[in-house]
């Protein structure tokens, strides 16, 4: 059989000829006969930072490292998820009435973790608005993403904040270079604490690496959670050191040299948190403190702080996924807690009362 090498197109009475010949003859020509890979450009870092040459309005890092008292403030939630500010506003007045000297927002007491960035950055811009001429604002701006650190953490000083809190990469570990890398990304910005927990991150941040960041002008101290050995190395080189754990906080502060805590209980009992820290060192304040302690940290944190603001009635009773609420069984135990320390030392002025499985709102969507 012969090859057909027309076509013949039929348009009406006329008829056009293409020839495969020629079509064949013109792809020949497009298509060079070896593949070769594009070359790349070569070119300097044109990613200019985006940038005011302007003197900013920054907290001098000296203020931050002053303080004694910071606490991890709550979010509250309204029924459908959202932020309940007036609530929030409330437990931010009974922080400053009672002598907290900072809180930090969208930390992981306060679910900064189950915040979209445009909620975590609005919510640290009202504090800052509402109450930052009366006590430090520490926003919560670090991340796993050294890209999210950045972005957010310049929109934290852009809306005021005073100093961030930055986390260690979790999850994605990386190696010691680049956990300087990453923090050396956010330090230039404005006062930054460095937050340590490796139970929560999966790895330690080495005192090597504390002592390279140090060095910045803008290095406010670190949030220690790895116990009171590390925090007297760190104190005895001259640094400044808050207790991550409040179980330890009193002896961390007294006799190993921290400069105060950044805590959870203090959501809850402001004035006692206060009276440990501030004054002298006092066992039998800490003694009687410690039930309370290690109730709210029986499961995760925030689990147990959310559950006993419910039960208080300074917050209602609304749970972003996957926190739920204690167990009834612990759920009375709050109320016997509550009853031995004093109903006067804790926040709100209504009955502590248990709190029924119904009584609770669970949200997966928010």
């Amino acid at each position: 059989m012969s090859s057909v090498t027309d076509y013949h197109l039929l348009l009406g009475s006329s008829t056009t000829q293409l020839s495969l010949h020629t079509v064949a003859n013109k792809t020949k020509r497009r298509i060079p006969k070896r593949w070769i890979s594009p070359r790349a450009a070569v070119v300097h870092n044109f990613h200019l930072p985006m940038r005011s040459l302007e003197v900013k309005n920054r907290t001098p890092v000296d203020e931050i490292k002053k303080l004694r008292l910071i606490t991890a403030i709550k979010t509250p939630y309204l029924p459908d998820g959202r932020f309940d500010l007036e609530a929030y506003d409330a437990l931010i007045h009974l922080q400053i009435l009672n002598g907290v000297e900072g809180v930090v927002v969208g930390g992981t007491t306060g679910e900064g973790q189950l915040m979209s960035w445009d909620e975590h950055i609005m919510l640290i811009g009202h504090t800052v608005n509402c109450f930052g001429s009366s006590i430090k604002v520490i926003g919560n701006t670090g991340s796993n993403s050294t890209r999210e650190a950045i972005h957010a953490t310049e929109q934290g000083f852009a809306v005021g904040m005073h100093a961030s809190l930055q986390i260690n990469p979790y999850y994605g570990k990386t190696s010691q270079n680049g956990l300087i890398s990453h923090f050396q990304s956010v330090l230039s910005m404005g006062p930054t604490i460095i937050y340590n927990v490796p139970s929560r991150t999966g790895q330690d941040i080495p005192p090597s690496v504390i002592k390279r960041l140090s060095e910045s002008s803008y290095f406010a101290g670190v949030k220690e959670c790895v116990g009171d050995a590390r925090i007297k190395e760190y104190v005895d080189r001259g640094l400044v050191i808050w207790s991550g754990n409040d179980d330890e906080c009193h002896d961390s502060r007294w006799d190993y040299g921290a400069h105060g805590v950044i805590s959870v209980a203090s959501n809850l009992v402001p004035n006692l948190m206060h009276e440990l820290i501030f004054r002298v060192k006092n066992e039998l304040l800490n003694t009687k403190l410690l039930p309370l302690i290690k109730w709210l940290f029986c499961e995760p944190n925030p689990i147990g702080l959310n559950t006993a603001l419910a039960q208080l009635g300074v917050v209602r009773p609304v749970f972003r996924l996957p926190y739920v609420p204690l167990p009834i069984e612990k759920r009375r135990e709050f109320v016997d807690i509550v009853t031995d320390l004093g109903r006067h030392h804790f926040v709100g002025d209504k009955d502590v009362r248990v709190l029924d499985d119904d009584d609770f709102i669970l949200l997966g969507r928010y």
